[in-house]
């Protein structure tokens, strides 16, 4: 495979998988996601900051470990 039609091939990957991520989402089964213990949400005054921690951890384990199967 060439170049082009590999990036066309990650292309079509990452669709389908935007769209899985967004039917799951869709139907409430990441409710948790953003909840965890470790996931920050400061309010003071008018202003509220949210910072996922736990959850981007999660998330950078799990992309980690799953492109490093694709390395090989």
């Amino acid at each position: 495979m060439t170049v082009p039609d590999r990036f066309g091939t990650w292309l079509i990957i990452a669709g389908i998988t935007f769209v899985i991520v967004g039917v799951i989402a869709n139907f409430g089964l990441l409710s948790w996601f953003g909840r965890l213990p470790g996931d920050l949400r400061l309010r003071v005054g008018g202003t509220q900051v949210f910072l996922p921690l736990t959850s981007m951890i999660i998330v950078s384990l799990l992309l980690s470990g799953v492109l490093s199967l694709f390395r090989r």
